[in-house]
Parts: structure tokens; sequence; C-alpha cells
């Protein structure tokens, strides 16, 4: 089967792109993406080619502009070019020249297929607006960008995942689609590309970098993969056919762990809660692990300290950027890790409602034939006489302490003090919630933790001529 009717066929087997979607070829100018747009003109694809001048190799960079310009006469379509100054991006953000032409290249290349495609469903204002099927039109048409990788690429970059340690995830090769990134080229290795281009006296232009080993890629490509094919000379089919098993292998993993977790996993708002002797018990362990913290931010480097924490007391706790794993008692609890920008807010005489991290709070001024004391948690009827303004909202912290209501066995006229720490405690309170267990306090004394105990020296009694109520509610 030629070239091109292999082309065709992978294009329709991997269901990767149709006639009517608008297609944007990456054109580089060297032999992979030349022969990528002349199959696409002989398989009757329409295309449009961007191409990237980093300005990286100064003569040699513009001399592949020009020639990349000169392909929208022969393929009669549109060329889209684009400068990059890739040395001062790379010093601004701090990363390599590799790093920076990919950011840069993809951000544009993003850019672009969105431009194009409003144009190609509204070209002119006048279509615009007597288009009636429009939404019709959005659905038929999508844009792909083709790029020009092929089998080569993918083992190469197989074997630099494995020895980088990617993990399973890593070893299946480049995929010939990703989002609106399609590869058509992965079924046919370097040498055949280049025969076709032989064959079809097809021009291109050749980079110099690419000879140069100081690209990890490139030294895969000159000098491992050559050495291994003195050793083993079907090297490249071998890890070709590998590649269709890891994919395979990876979809059967990835439907395990997803039983792994339905099995482990009890979500619970934003946290979630995993019993612990059920998670010692799974095999294997560390890799399931990963997998379910690394949803979370957590690395691989921190499995060893998630295993620690199931032998730990409660109260341990390992965190990440975003998340908190937390021992507590027979579980471990993963939850998020609440701002603390913002853990005090000041509340005046005048406000009415503040909003605050874990909901609003409303407060209203009664008198006391007005008032209806609430056994609702979520609101503290108080007696305003010895409340002083402005009040506090904020974080409880270790140390406080307060008079919580209902304290039995006092002698009259006697408050029981008691720690928040323990009353959170004595409520089976969770670590995680007792992150978000905030106090009002009114001159350096606690009246209420919010939505779960008044102070006693502040309830309203039978004296009680004015009654400041306070509610929560959720956000």
């Amino acid at each position: 089967m030629s070239l091109l009717n292999r082309f065709i066929n992978y294009i329709s087997t991997e269901n990767l792109f149709q006639k009517k979607d608008r297609l944007i070829v990456a054109v580089s100018g060297g032999v992979d993406s030349i022969v990528l747009c002349e199959l696409c003109y002989r398989a009757g694809f329409p295309f449009e080619i961007a191409h990237c001048n980093f300005q990286l190799r100064e003569e040699e960079s513009e001399r592949d502009e020009a020639f990349v310009s000169s392909l929208g006469e022969k393929y009669n379509t549109k060329v889209f070019i684009k400068k990059f100054d890739t040395k001062a991006y790379a010093e601004e953000h701090k990363v390599t020249t590799q790093v920076a032409a990919r950011e840069l290249r993809y951000k544009w290349f993003d850019e672009l297929m969105a431009l194009e495609k409003a144009q190609s469903l509204f070209p002119n204002e006048s279509e615009k607006k007597s288009n009636k099927n429009s939404s019709d039109a959005q659905k038929l048409n999508s844009t792909f960008l083709l790029t020009a990788h092929h089998a080569n690429d993918s083992i190469e970059t197989l074997l630099m995942n494995f020895f980088k340690g990617t993990g399973i995830k890593g070893l299946h090769g480049i995929l010939p689609k990703q989002g609106k990134i399609v590869r058509p080229l992965l079924f046919a290795k370097k040498e055949e590309l280049v025969s076709f281009a032989d064959e079809n006296n097809l021009s291109f232009v050749e980079d110099s970098s690419n000879a140069s080993d100081k690209y990890t890629r490139n030294y895969f490509r000159n000098q491992l993969i050559p050495s291994l094919q003195t050793l083993y000379p079907r090297v490249d089919e071998n890890l070709l056919d590998n590649l269709e098993r890891f994919k395979d292998i990876e979809t059967l993993y990835w439907q395990a762990i997803q039983l792994h977790k339905k099995n482990l996993l009890e979500y619970k708002g934003d946290e979630v809660h995993i019993p612990v002797l059920k998670l010692l018990k799974t095999k294997p362990l560390k890799t399931i692990l990963y997998e379910i913290i690394r949803d979370f931010g957590f690395t691989t480097n921190q499995v060893k300290d998630v295993l620690h924490l199931l032998e730990s007391e409660t109260g341990k706790y390992i965190q990440s950027a975003t998340h908190k794993i937390i021992r507590n008692r027979k579980w471990i609890i993963i939850t998020p890790q609440y701002s603390n920008d913002v853990s005090l807010v000041v509340i005046d005489e005048n406000d009415r409602e503040i909003n605050f991290e874990m909901g609003k709070i409303k407060i209203e001024k009664q008198g006391c034939a007005d008032a209806k004391i609430s056994n609702n948690n979520l609101t503290a009827t108080l007696d305003s006489k010895n409340i002083v303004f402005p009040l506090l909202l904020r974080k409880w912290k270790q140390g406080d302490y307060f008079y919580p209501l209902g304290m039995q066995n006092l002698p009259a006229g006697r408050h029981g003090k008691k720690k928040v720490s323990k009353l959170l405690n004595d409520l089976k309170i969770s670590l995680p919630d007792k992150e978000k267990i905030w106090v009002i306090e009114s001159n350096k004394r606690i009246i209420w933790v919010v939505g779960k105990r008044i102070d006693d020296r502040f309830k309203v009694t039978n004296q009680t001529k004015k009654i400041l109520k306070i509610c929560l509610t959720a956000p």
C-alpha cells in the first residue's frame, strides 16, 4: 500500500479529522512537515500553514521562513508566520530555549486556531447576520492543528520517558490525537517520509541544529538508538510493537485504578476519606496510593510520607501546595488547604452582613420582647449588655478558651471555663473540620464558637433588655 493510501487509512481508522474540518499544518520547512503538506494536498484535505520563526539560527531562521512562505502559492493556501524573541522569553521565565520555544508556539497555535475558527464560521459581517444556523455550523466544523511527528519520534519519546521515570503513562509514546492536536504521520517511519520526498522531488530545508547532540532528543536520535540497532537490528520494529502493547496495558491499568478508587474513597463535601485498614490491605499499595494522591498535588516522593502516616497517631499530616493528608483515628483525610489570607474580619456596630471563608454572617439587633430564642447552632442569640464593638471574627487557635453554655453541675453564678480545642474534641470534630472553625470575640472574650456553642456569660436571661442575634448561612 502506498504512503498516501496508508495516510488516508490511518486518518480514518484513528478518526483524526474529516474533510469538512479546518486544518492548520505546523510547518518548519523540514522533510517531515513538507511530506505532511503534500499528503494532505493529494488526499484532498484543505489546509493552511503555520510557521514559527524562533530567531535562534540567524540567517537559517530567515531562510526557513522565506521557504515556508513560498508554500502558500504552491498549495494555494494561507500561510501564517510568527516571529518570537525566544531567548528573551527564556530569560524572563527562567526556562531553557527548548521549553520557551514549545510554550511560545503552542500558545500561538491556540490563538490561531481560535481566530481561524471564528473567521471560518463568519467570513464577513453580512454573512454573520444572515447565518441562521450558526450554532449548527459550529458543531459541524472543528479546527485541528496537524504536526508532522512520525513513528521514530514516538520511539524517541518512549525511551526518553522510560529513562526519566514517568511511569506507565509515559510509555505509550506520542498519541495520534490529544484535544485539537493531531499527528497523522505516526504510522510512518522517518525513512519512509524521506523516500517519499525523494521520489516526488519535494524541496525542503535542513535544520542544522538537528545534527547537534546538545539537545536530549537529538542525542537519543543520533547516538543511543543507532547504538542499540547494532545490537538489536529490529529495535525500531520491536519498540513500535511495544508501544501498541503499552497502550493496551495502560487502558487496563487505569480501569483497575478506578475500581480501587471506587472501593476506597469516600467523598464528603470537598474532602476525601480513606479507611486506613482497608487501604493497608490493598495491593500494590504504593502504586495505588500514588495514583490517589497525585490528583491532589502530591509527588511520587511523598508516597513514603503517606505510608508513615498510615502508622502514625491522630493529628499527624503532610501537605502539598493545595491539600493536606491528615491521620484522623481510623481514617486518612485529604482536605483542601484553606487560605489564611483573610483569617480575621472586623465587625463594626453598623455592619449587618459579613462574608467570609465559611459563608455569611448576618447580624440583627432586637428588643427583648421581639426576640425568639433559637436552638439552632447556626444562630447565636446573645444578651447585648456586655458586648462591645467592634467584634472580631477569626479562626480559632490553640489556647483559646471560653465558658460554653450548658456546663453541668456548677454552683449558681459560676461558669465553667473550657478550651475551644477540648470542646471540639468532645464534639468529635474531625481534624479537617477543626481547621474550618471560627470564633467571634468581643473585648478579647469569645462570645460564640461559630456554629457550635455560645458563651454562657452572654446568654439571654430574664434581665436581658436588648438582644444581638448572629446567624451563619452557607456560602
